[in-house]
């Protein structure tokens, strides 16, 4: 292996969520680059519709505030489009059950239960502390083709962040409140939230972020064909 590879490789391996966050700002000009280099992810036709709101400082403690008050009086999470089938095999329902139980053992709860999934759901409303969030959204009229551009872009954009020393948690719940997203960050209400991203400097002493799920093995979805 080339250390171009393994440098490469490394990188790749290396990302993986995090839920706690320094308290320490972020700089825009760190993230405008990681942007720029993110945009040569491949679209359709040089397409490039995905775009990112980044919420930061006072804008960013208004919108928990409203994430977090619209969760408090109960209201229901309504996502633009289903992120998963509606059932799951097996395989793939066990592999989702471990990732819950070993981020929510990890943050200190004894064990999974309906308050510990509950607290830990409002604290991806605040973006885990994160000085910074990306609210990330599409055409009203995306397809799924174009859903796929966007997840080439923010592969990128993690990938970047990695690179820079930072880190990051995509997240679909938090898009579950698309109207309040769109309503405090002035998103035009035709815009189609795909998921947000908690973005900061990890505070790597949380044991939370030493938690890393287990990964399938190739044999689980890799055909070789010769």
């Amino acid at each position: 292996m080339t250390p171009g590879l393994r440098d490469g490789l490394s990188l790749i391996t290396s990302r993986h969520c995090k839920r706690a966050f320094l308290d320490r700002v972020v700089p825009r000009d760190a993230l405008a680059e990681i942007f720029l280099a993110a945009g040569h992810a491949p679209s359709s036709r040089n397409t490039q519709m995905w775009q990112v709101t980044v919420a930061t400082g006072s804008a960013l403690e208004a919108l928990v505030d409203a994430l977090c008050a619209a969760f408090d009086r109960g209201d229901p999470p309504r996502p633009d489009y289903a992120n998963r089938p509606p059932s799951l095999d097996a395989v793939v329902e066990r592999r989702a059950g471990q990732a819950v139980s070993g981020v929510l053992l990890a943050k200190g709860y004894a064990a999974p239960d309906p308050a510990a999934a509950r607290a830990h759901f409002r604290d991806n409303l605040r973006f885990y502390g994160a000085p910074a969030a990306l609210v990330c959204h599409l055409p009203g009229n995306a397809v799924p083709g174009t859903f796929l551009e966007m997840g080439l872009f923010l592969q990128n954009v993690m990938l970047g962040l990695v690179a820079g020393g930072l880190s990051s948690c995509p997240q679909f719940s938090v898009a579950g409140y698309g109207d309040v997203l769109r309503l405090k960050l002035g998103i035009d209400a035709d815009r189609l939230v795909v998921c947000t991203m908690a973005v900061g400097y990890a505070d790597e002493a949380a044991p939370v972020n030493r938690f890393v799920p287990q990964r399938a093995g190739l044999e689980e979805y890799v055909q070789w064909r010769d």
